[in-house]
Parts: C-alpha cells; sequence; structure tokens
C-alpha cells in the first residue's frame, strides 16, 4: 500500500518490535544510545507510549544528508516533537552497527540485510518499518573496456562483493539466477563504498553500484566500453532499524514511533516532487547535473508501505 502524504501510519507495540525473518532468524538484534534515557525502562510487551517526552533526543543517520533535506525540504520538521542533536553521514550497514556499538546513534534507514549481519554478531536491534521496493536499487556495472554481456559472463570475472550489505546479497542472488555458484566466479572483498573506485581502476570486472552512481559512472566511462548488466533483482526491503536498547526507552520509543510517518510522507514527498529534490539535492548537494539527476530519479522507487510484513518476512 502507498501512502500518500495524506495519511498516516498505526502501529501497535508488537509490529512496532518485532524483527523481520520469522522468529528465529531476526528475533533479537541489537546496541546502545549514548544519550542519557529519556524515559523510564519499556517492555516488549507494554503498550506503545503516546507522547513524546520534553527533552527527548534522537540521533538518527543521514547518509549524504538526505534523510534530514528530504525533513526540511518537505516541511516535515515542524512534526518533529523531540530533538535531533545530530544527523550522522552514515549510510552503509556495518558502519551503523559500529555507530550502535559506539553510543552515537539511535535509528538509521538501510536495506535489509544489516540486521542479519547484527544479528550474527550478537547485537540485539529491531526493525521498525518496512518500505517495499520493486525495482533495482542497484545496477551491475562494469569495468571500462568489457566485453561482458550478462549475468553468465560473470564467470572467472573478478566480482566486487560486500559480505553484510544489500549489494552483496544481490550479487549472489543474481549468480544462483543465472545458475552460477560463487565458487564459479572471483568474489572480491570490499566495502561497497570502495565499488566505484575499483571498477575505475579495473581492479574488478563488475560490480554493483547504487543507482544515484551509475549514471554520472557512465557519462564517465561509457565512451571506454564501461556499461550497465541489466538484471531484475532487487533487494526488497528498505528499513528503519533501532537498537534494542534504545526502543526500551519509553522516551526514544515514542520519538521513534512518532518519526516513522515522519519518514515515510518525506519518501513520499520526494517521490512527487522530483524535479525540485533532483536540483535541491543531487545537484546542489552531490554535484550531479540536471539530466544524470534525472537518470537516477527514474530508477527511483516508488514507496510502498505495506500494512502487513508476510512478504518481507517471506523474502528474508
Amino acid at each position: 500500500m502507498a501512502l500518500s502524504g495524506r495519511h498516516t501510519i498505526s502501529l501497535d507495540r508488537r509490529t512496532f518490535l518485532q524483527s523481520m525473518a520469522g522468529a528465529a532468524a531476526l528475533a533479537g538484534i541489537g546496541a546502545c544510545s549514548n544519550a542519557k534515557a529519556s524515559g523510564p525502562s519499556l517492555a516488549a510487551t507494554a503498550a506503545l507510549p503516546s507522547s513524546v517526552p520534553q527533552g527527548t533526543q534522537l540521533r538518527i543517520a543521514s547518509s549524504l544528508g538526505a534523510q534530514q533535506l528530504q525533513v526540511r525540504l518537505a516541511g516535515l520538521d515542524k512534526e518533529l516533537r523531540f530533538k535531533v542533536p545530530a544527523w550522522p553521514n552514515i549510510g552503509a550497514g556495518p558502519d551503523v552497527i559500529n555507530a550502535f556499538r559506539a553510543k552515537s546513534l539511535d535509528l538509521a534507514n538501510n536495506a535489509g540485510i544489516p540486521p542479519i549481519q547484527a544479528y550474527f554478531q550478537r547485537f540485539d536491534a529491531r526493525i521498525v518499518a518496512v518500505n517495499i521496493t520493486r525495482k533495482p536499487n542497484y545496477v551491475f556495472a562494469t569495468r571500462p573496456h568489457s566485453d561482458i554481456k550478462d549475468v553468465a559472463g560473470f564467470r572467472g570475472k573478478k566480482l566486487a562483493f560486500s559480505q553484510g550489505q544489500a549489494q552483496g546479497v544481490v550479487l549472489l542472488r543474481a549468480l544462483k539466477e543465472a545458475g552460477l555458484k560463487y565458487t564459479d566466479v572471483n568474489l572480491v572483498p570490499l566495502t561497497s563504498n570502495q565499488f566505484l573506485t575499483a571498477l575505475q581502476a579495473g581492479q574488478v570486472d563488475i560490480a554493483p553500484l547504487g543507482i544515484s552512481q551509475v549514471p554520472t559512472y557512465l557519462t564517465q566511462y561509457g565512451k571506454d566500453g564501461a556499461h550497465q548488466i541489466t538484471t531484475d533483482v532487487v533487494d526488497l526491503l528498505s528499513i528503519l532499524w533501532a537498537p534494542a536498547s534504545v526502543l526500551a526507552d519509553s522516551g526514544k520509543a515514542a520519538a521513534i514511533a512518532d518519526f516513522i510517518p515522519i519518514w515515510a510522507k518525506g519518501l513520499v514527498w520526494v517521490y512527487e516532487n522530483p524535479d525540485t529534490w533532483d536540483t535541491q539535492y543531487y545537484v546542489k548537494t552531490q554535484n550531479i547535473n540536471e539530466s544524470q539527476a534525472r537518470a537516477i530519479t527514474a530508477l527511483s522507487n516508488k514507496p510502498l508501505f505495506p500494512p502487513k510484513w508476510d512478504e518481507a518476512i517471506s523474502w528474508y
């Protein structure tokens, strides 16, 4: 169900605190917040607080400034009933987990995979909101002077691989669909922020790039034979998640519940105002020209906030 700016989201306590991959896989994932608790301890079975205590603070991740900017441009900062002392520029799942551990972050937006990585690190956190994506968020790009035409051509090639990130999962799923095993290729362990440089230098043959990186990369290296490999593999989920210890604080739990509709309405605003977003975000803050910004927007997903998480759980 898509959410328009006029709609709100209702949450019950069980849905709010449940993890996503069934009872076993993500039943407990997590960290701590460095801010002083703003409310009494809150049990997982307790009713979700309806009001945010005065002085409550949340540190919310804002990768490359996008989250903070969309809240401001959409005028949603006026709806915040708590303080945001910092919008840390943290995006990659491993970095978010480290920030949770360092007690410097309360809430983050990631793909669906980082909570699994956190679970296997015995790090207790919870998914609190879900946005389903229908179109790929990542595109397989080749190095310059490459003749690879499809995923079957990945056999024997060097592929940028980030364990514990959505890009790594998308790559493995694409290989599976093409009938390839991971032993049929050379997985080069990198973090996602190293992919672009590795492609440019020819250190890898293929890397899954975020859709915001693709137009600029192909504009620069397309003349040298760099191109994209089209697949229908999607990373289904974009999620908000928080440390369990943060959610155990009644004040912060109330603030997070208050922020979820703001997050959703911000995504809807971006989708409904592409020209403004292209100019204010991509052109002015990311140094991308107007045509490249429009190309990124054309690849973007329409927000979809399901009333039930059955599809998300099944995807896991």
